[in-house]
Formats: C-alpha cells, structure tokens, sequence
C-alpha cells in the first residue's frame, strides 16, 4: 500500500501527549485554523520545511514493538490529510494502540478514523459562538461542536481540553465554557494554562500571566464533571 503522510515531526517518547501510555508521537503538517497561542506553529502550512518519510517513521515504529505502547498521531491536524486513516491502519497492524488529538474539524475523515482509535484528545478553544476570533477561521465553531459530538457519541476513550490564555479567555468565559460542555455530555475536562514556548505572537507571549492560579478555575467548575484536571 502506498500511503502518503506528511509528518512534520516526531517524537520518540512521551508520557504526556496520552496519560499513562509510554507513546510516540508522529506530528501530521497542516492545519488550516491560525490560534495565535500555537505552540508549533511550524506545522501550520500544508507543506513543511524539513519532513519525515512515512517510510522512516514505519521503520522507526517497527523497531519500537514491545517497547512503546501506543502512538498518538498530533499536528497541526491530522484529519487534514487524506493519507490519516490508511496510516492508522498500518500502525494499528504493527500492535500499537492509537491515540488522536484534534480539534474536530473534518467531521467526514473524525467518523472514518474514530473506530479505529483508542483514545482521543479534543481540544475545544472558546465558546462556539467566539472560535473564530481564536482561530481566525469562520465557520470554526460550528464545525468544532460538530466534532465534539462525533467523539462523544462514538465511546471512544477521551478528553476535551482547552488551553486558557488570558487575553483571549477570561476566567468567567472559561467557567461559561465549562457550563456549556457539561451540558452536552463531556465527563472529563482539561484546562491547561498557555505556555509561551513556540508562541510566535509577541502580544500573547507578553499578556500571558495570570493574575490567580488556573487551579482555582479547576475548582470552580468541580461539581459540572466526573473528572477535572488543571495542567
């Protein structure tokens, strides 16, 4: 099978991009939402500087059974591509268990690669109605509550998380947020706080100090969730 993925990256080891899961992470180019807090803003265009084969990666991933448990497939947005769920397939065959962060945003390629996953990071980025003033893209939000209720209804493992920074998501919208996916179902949610490593935006690195710690916003919002964790 001839699969085409542009990888922009990959990371050997991690502990944190799927809890509890010794994984390799394979970074998918391409995202066309423009969240001015990314942190790998060099995944963004379609097109990268400096890829990896898909081929180096399988070979990397084959020497690597029995010794990792899963590979989680991150971005930029993976389900930009086409070449995702034949990829998925050919690493799920190698034994690894799958993890997917996305943002949701193609809902046709999320529905085709969801029964081939074991767990999915979602990341919500505001309330629906404001996504566009965080990712420049209209349309965003709707396209992203249409995949949160994609991975909520398929059973696939899961959390949805939001990266608060707090220029662009004040406390109150942040528990506003929160409020709004209870609502619809979510039982475990993440708050992480931005972090200004790869952050290109010299306003947002600059305005990205909070005045009281995130955790507080964590216990805020306890009662809404079976599960809250503050990153």
């Amino acid at each position: 099978m001839n699969i085409t993925l542009r990888v922009g990256g990959l990371t050997p080891l991690s502990t944190t991009d799927w809890p509890s899961m010794l994984a390799a992470v394979v970074f998918c180019q391409g995202c066309p939402w423009r969240c001015g807090y990314c942190h790998n803003p060099g995944l963004i265009p379609a097109r990268g500087e400096s890829e990896i084969p898909w081929t180096d990666v399988l070979s990397f991933l084959r020497r690597r059974r029995g010794l990792l448990d899963a590979v989680v497939f991150s971005g930029g947005e993976p389900t930009a591509q086409a070449g995702l769920v034949d990829a998925v397939r050919e690493v799920r065959a190698l034994g690894f268990k799958i993890g997917l962060h996305t943002g949701g945003m193609y809902a046709q390629r999320l529905a085709e690669v969801l029964p081939l996953v074991d767990w999915v990071g979602l990341d919500v980025k505001a309330p629906f109605a404001d996504y566009a003033r965080i990712t420049g893209a209209a349309g965003s939000g709707e396209r992203a509550l249409a995949g949160l209720r994609q991975v909520l209804a398929s059973g696939v493992d899961h959390e949805i998380r939001t990266t608060v920074h707090p220029a662009l998501l004040g406390d109150a919208a942040v528990i506003g947020l929160a409020h709004g996916l209870a609502d619809l179902g979510v039982k475990r949610y993440v708050i992480q706080a931005f972090r200004s490593q790869g952050c290109q935006d010299d306003n947002l690195r600059l305005s990205g100090t909070r005045e009281r710690p995130l955790q507080t916003v964590g216990e805020q919002m306890a009662r809404l969730f079976e599960d809250v964790l503050v990153r």
